[in-house]
């Protein structure tokens, strides 16, 4: 069982949920968990959510963004309480993982709540003071729905090895910094590691995006078996 310890607002539709899992026993960077709510009339309903937190940290985090009609994130994100308790199990998958030993360049592309495992790599290898270069090109929707912001903003300002990219698939704000538009052939030209440079690439969001940006990839000449991807369903930032 964990129980949640506190919750931290990101965006207007998604929370951070900091739980302790007695016993659990350690998690690498990229996988996720499976969370299991049971209604009092013992209806069960159960999803996967990635997790936020580097394997340095003894809480889990889970980063949770609402889908309107979904049967376990409007409770995590409108209901659940500290003190709260639900079966979690974990961590389960090995494939979408990143550590420093695996060496770089890390090149991280996420869509919407698809950020999350790959935050838990930048956390990872920011506890760790690893010199790995790594860039991480994130879209959203609007500014507004942009997870971690100002998290990743202070890394990467400290960082000159860590390059992070927005682009806003939905608006064009004034003043904006970042990119816009969805992710094409050319804004992985502009910011992404060359195939010559064999970067492992992490790619996570919804199925559309990840297999169109899987796909640019690919015919950019980067072998099919270094780029990485997870996917979940309709929604996020494409």
């Amino acid at each position: 069982m964990a129980e949640v310890l506190a919750i931290v607002g990101e965006t207007p539709r998604a929370k951070s949920l900091v739980l302790n899992v007695p016993g659990w026993p350690g998690h690498l960077a990229g996988q996720h968990v499976d969370v299991r709510l049971t209604a009092d009339d013992g209806y069960q309903a159960e999803r996967s959510y990635s997790i936020a937190s580097p394997p340095e940290q003894k809480e889990v985090v889970l980063t949770v963004e609402r889908i309107d009609d979904g049967e376990v994130s409007p409770f995590l994100t409108g209901e659940a309480t500290v003190g709260d308790r639900f079966e979690l199990r974990g961590p389960i998958g090995r494939y979408f993982t990143w550590s420093p030993q695996d060496g770089g360049p890390l090149q991280l592309v996420a869509g919407g709540s698809g950020v999350v495992p790959l935050m838990a790599m930048i956390r990872h290898r920011a506890r760790n003071g690893d010199g790995t270069v790594a860039r991480l090109l994130y879209s959203s929707r609007t500014r507004d729905v942009i997870i971690y912001r100002d998290e990743l903003d202070r890394l990467a300002g400290s960082d000159d090895r860590l390059g992070v990219v927005y682009t806003l698939t939905r608006e064009s704000v004034p003043g904006w910094q970042g990119r816009t538009g969805r992710v094409d052939r050319a804004m992985l030209d502009a910011v992404a590691f060359a195939p010559e440079l064999k970067p492992h690439v992490y790619i996570c969001g919804p199925t559309p995006f990840v297999e169109n940006v899987a796909n640019l990839l690919v015919a950019q000449g980067h072998p099919p078996g270094r780029v990485k991807t997870e996917r979940f369903g309709p929604t996020g930032g494409t």
